[in-house]
């Protein structure tokens, strides 16, 4: 088993990653795992930045295989917002039950509703240089919350090539279509060709 480090203390993120990748022999090690504290400033200006930020900052810690990933919600009407900052404007909200129904308010001037969720993974300690992937999932913004699966943005949220509200998709298909998952399979099929698993 291929062990590797998720640079996250999301427990709706750990658990993603080991559904995804533990299928192809890769064991997801958590921070806590690993009893490091890490609280890395992402203040890098691209999501490619800021995962490379969180992946070397826990390298300082461990020169085991490191994983980090930044991501974010674009909604193209809102000039891409909030994007970079979507982790915070939630947060701003008071949560995603109001962050929500705001990113829904916002939109309601415009006929465009499209919008993408984006993820870049780093991966570190396993090539001389980071190796960045990047994962998009293309969808549109719904007029109301709905089910109560996901988490996040995701019962806003309707996904063009799975054709259904990530709210109301199952883990197995949100697995397949997510921003997340596009990138961890590039991830993985980047560890199958170097013969790491």
């Amino acid at each position: 088993m291929f062990e590797i480090l998720l640079s996250s203390n999301n427990a709706h993120k750990l658990h993603e990653y080991r559904c995804m990748l533990e299928p192809f022999g890769i064991k997801v090690l958590s921070l806590k795992d690993k009893g490091i504290v890490d609280d890395a400033d992402e203040n890098g200006s691209t999501y490619f930045e800021n995962s490379l930020i969180k992946a070397k900052s826990v390298g300082r810690f461990t020169d085991m295989p490191i994983i980090a990933d930044d991501s974010g919600l674009e909604v193209v009407a809102l000039g891409n917002f909030p994007g970079l900052h979507t982790a915070r404007f939630a947060k701003d909200c008071g949560g995603n039950e109001f962050a929500n129904p705001e990113i829904i308010k916002r939109l309601e001037k415009y006929d465009d509703k499209s919008a993408n969720f984006m993820c870049v993974i780093t991966l570190l300690n396993v090539d001389k240089e980071p190796v960045q992937f990047l994962g998009v999932c293309p969808g549109i913004i719904l007029d109301k919350v709905y089910g109560e699966g996901g988490f996040g943005y995701d019962p806003i949220f309707f996904s063009n090539e799975a054709n259904i509200a990530f709210g109301l998709a199952s883990e197995e298909i949100k697995n397949r279509f997510s921003h997340r998952a596009k990138a961890a399979q590039q991830l993985v099929k980047y560890l199958q060709d170097i013969k790491r698993i």
